[in-house]
């Protein structure tokens, strides 16, 4: 049997075998006309694990016949950019068109090594492809962001993952001559989360366990993965479910399992700046209107830990994590901009009502811009009730205060000013 993975061996070489991302990469989609006209610019591919960035970038390159450099930002300095920098210098004569410079994770590149591309991305000494799990406008600085497109790869499709599977047990040279029966195919989907690494390596996991004659259902796939977790989560790819575990454990008010899902992101290496955007999400999320404290401590720990750095960041990280876990929690804010936007998408642009309207000129004013509009602070205790929401929708509630100590005070305070319009009624 080979040494080589099986999530290796069906590495795709050309957009023929390419599985996916055909927003990007199908016929007169603008990346792939960019790449058939023979010149491209720098981009980054921002996108989740195992959805093809790496194969893509390889692709391009040998589709355009150009040399191609590649680093990890993991494990490469700023020595190292300018080692390949100077090679791709070495490589680029007179006329003939830029290398490739491909860089894995390049969100994990700090501020100096990424200031040490722009030279060269800005001259044209290399094309710039950059790969990231993480929102370029967070972790990329503003020059080299602003030279490069950003293309968005999304997870597999159900379809993308089943023509994958297909693919790979009649073609790889060993699968082709194992026997499979597939009988269902829910698990194995689900557990790959849109992953093409991650179903591969599920394959690959079976028949390893079933030889010659592989079952796929179910069963075989949970009872395979329960016993081989350490082997399917190889290479980080469990990020996602700690990051996920830690979110939850915030949510369920259990700082204990907060705490523990922190040390195995820190102990990981996780970047602590993608705790910290985590931390803020889950306060504003999570916590909310219950302890509005949160999310003013969880922002300062981001700015704090930008310039303490590691090893005391795990120190204030802790103190946040512990801070909103034991906190009151209510997603009523969350609950409420998505009904909104809801109501959005179904109504479309309402018309503003007239007397909000602002009438900065006479025929604005002539035709009823701001007429009747009745200024608050004019009125006691600062209100005056008025009507603000479009006519159509008079009425409708998106904010429903939740059953804590300090939204029970908001809804006091809504109770006695709206008497009632939005069913605001004391608890």
């Amino acid at each position: 049997m080979s040494n080589i993975p099986l999530a290796e061996r069906m590495r795709p070489v050309d957009f023929s075998n390419y599985i996916g991302q055909t927003h990007l990469i199908g016929e007169n989609s603008v990346l792939r006309k960019m790449l058939d006209s023979g010149n491209i610019n720098s981009m980054i591919f921002w996108g989740p694990p195992g959805v093809g960035k790496t194969t893509l970038a390889n692709i391009i390159s040998q589709k355009l016949q150009r040399p191609f450099f590649s680093l990890s930002a993991v494990n490469s300095g700023v020595k190292e950019v300018r080692d390949v920098i100077e090679k791709a210098k070495a490589k680029h004569f007179f006329n003939s068109p830029s290398p490739i410079l491909f860089i894995d994770e390049i969100h994990r590149f700090s501020k100096s090594q990424q200031d040490s591309l722009l030279n060269a991305v800005e001259k044209g000494t290399v094309v710039l492809i950059g790969a990231t799990t993480e929102n370029p406008s967070f972790e990329v600085i503003t020059p080299l962001l602003s030279r490069c497109q950003v293309y968005i790869l999304k997870s597999l499709e159900t379809d993308d993952l089943l023509k994958l599977l297909n693919v790979a047990i009649t073609t790889d040279i060993e699968l082709k001559n194992i026997k499979f029966t597939i009988e269902e195919t829910d698990a194995l989907f689900r557990f790959s989360g849109g992953d093409a690494r991650k179903l591969l390596n599920i394959i690959e996991l079976l028949v390893n366990t079933y030889k010659d004659n592989v079952i796929i259902n179910n069963k075989n796939v949970i009872e395979v993965l329960q016993q081989n977790i350490a082997t399917y989560d190889k290479n980080g790819e469990m990020h996602y479910d700690i990051i996920s575990a830690f979110i939850k454990s915030i949510r369920g008010s259990d700082p204990n399992a907060a705490v523990y899902y922190l040390a195995r992101m820190l102990a990981a290496g996780e970047d602590i700046k993608f705790i910290a955007r985590r931390i803020i999400i889950s306060a504003a999320e999570d916590i909310g209107l219950a302890n509005p404290n949160a999310l003013l401590l969880a922002t300062n720990c981001f700015d704090a830990i930008n310039v303490i750095g590691m090893p005391e960041s795990r120190i204030l990280l802790s103190e946040t994590v512990t801070y909103l876990a034991t906190s009151p929690k209510s997603n009523s804010t969350y609950l409420a901009i998505d009904k909104a936007l809801e109501t959005v998408q179904k109504t479309g642009d309402l018309p503003v009502p007239l007397h909000l309207r602002n009438a900065p000129t006479k025929l604005m004013k002539n035709i009823g811009y701001g007429k009747d509009y009745k200024y608050a602070h004019n009125y006691e205790n600062n209100f005056v009730e008025s009507e603000f929401l479009p006519d159509k929708i008079s009425g409708n509630v998106f904010y429903e205060p939740q059953n804590n100590t300090k939204e029970k005070e908001i809804k006091s305070f809504l109770s006695l000013r709206w008497r009632g319009k939005y069913g605001y009624d004391l608890f």
